[in-house]
């Protein structure tokens, strides 16, 4: 016991270095336990991020490894506060886990900045190639690989959709997190593209906490016929029941990217379940605990989305579904 105290003792002392150390040094654990990292960019109050990591343990679970029986795990939740993930991110390097798994770009890039050794499983990046965290979706490369929660061809189907639902919508607000700035450009010009198609005005909306969101979607509603695209990001999944209550507030439709957008009173949402590919995330930290290493196992893109509706809140809005659309929904909620 007097030894491990010890070697307790010297890693704490080491801090960050911990995060050059060999693979095979940092998984000698204790009593057979493995030691992982969690790093969320939600608060761990939010029913969001607690779905995350209840599908990642159930994935490990299946998998064979049981929190508290054979597996350790570190968790840190930044609160989509961009000014705490550095040290948050720091903090866990310095427990030397051997493997985080990551929810988005800004706690990914946090964490690149503090290891290049520590195998990093990503959730949800829309454009890793473009962010700099790989090579290739097949080759990584590095000690980062992981899972895309979009495609850019989604930014169509958004104005398609809203349009569907709302066919007066002329004008559409972008609503964008102002702390993530890699991944948007490419979203924003994708809806760019495709807005000739719809012939709508584009504009966008910016913000990093509830106040700016509000005051931002106040001035753009001064207009009529207007309607928004809520794009994923820390701060708009953060600030979301600020900008649904705009949204209501000023009668205005807005598409979302994720359904719980919807369970909380948006409209309309079209894109992946986040938490499932937390509970995808568990098999590669399966293989990496077995020896597999993060640069040869390819970053994998979503293969399934889903349509969402709120019928009650298309109602307050005074809006008629059409049946084509509710026909292609894979939840309605009433």
């Amino acid at each position: 016991m007097a030894s491990y105290i010890g070697r307790r003792k010297f890693l704490a002392t080491l801090g960050g270095a911990a995060a050059t150390w060999p693979l095979a040094a940092r998984a000698q654990q204790p009593h057979g336990f493995r030691r992982i990292g969690v790093f969320i960019d939600l608060a761990e109050d939010d029913p969001e991020g607690q779905a995350r990591v209840a599908l990642l343990k159930r994935g490990l679970q299946d998998l064979g490894w049981r929190e508290g029986q054979n597996l350790r795990i570190e968790y840190r939740w930044a609160g989509g506060e961009a000014s705490r993930m550095k040290a948050l991110a720091a903090e866990l390097v310095s427990i030397a886990p051997e493997v985080i798994v990551v929810s988005g770009g800004p706690t990914l890039a946090a964490l690149q900045q503090e290891t290049r050794t520590i195998p990093l499983v990503f959730c949800q990046v829309i454009d890793p190639v473009a962010s700099g965290f790989v090579e290739s979706l097949s080759r990584p490369g590095g000690n980062i690989t992981g899972f895309t929660n979009f495609e850019y061809a989604m930014g169509g189907k958004w104005l398609g959709t809203l349009k569907e639902i709302a066919s007066h919508v002329a004008r559409v607000a972008v609503v964008r997190d102002t702390t993530s700035t890699a991944s948007w450009i490419g979203m924003f010009g994708a809806i760019q593209t495709a807005m000739p198609t719809f012939a709508m005005q584009l504009n966008i909306v910016a913000g990093r906490d509830a106040g700016d969101f509000e005051r931002a979607i106040d001035a753009f509603a001064k207009e009529p016929n207007g309607g928004l695209i809520v794009l994923p990001a820390p701060n708009t999944i953060r600030n979301r029941q600020a900008i649904i209550a705009s949204a209501a507030r000023h009668r205005m439709p807005a598409i979302y990217p994720y359904r719980f957008f919807v369970k909380e009173g948006g409209l309309i949402s079209y894109g992946i379940i986040p938490s499932d590919n937390f509970r995808r995330a568990a098999a590669y930290v399966d293989g990496i605990l077995k020896g597999a290493k993060p640069s040869n196992l390819p970053v994998q893109q979503p293969t399934k989305f889903e349509l969402v509706i709120n019928l009650k809140t298309a109602k307050a809005l005074g809006l008629e579904i059409p049946p084509t659309l509710l026909a292609r929904a894979d939840k309605v909620i009433e």
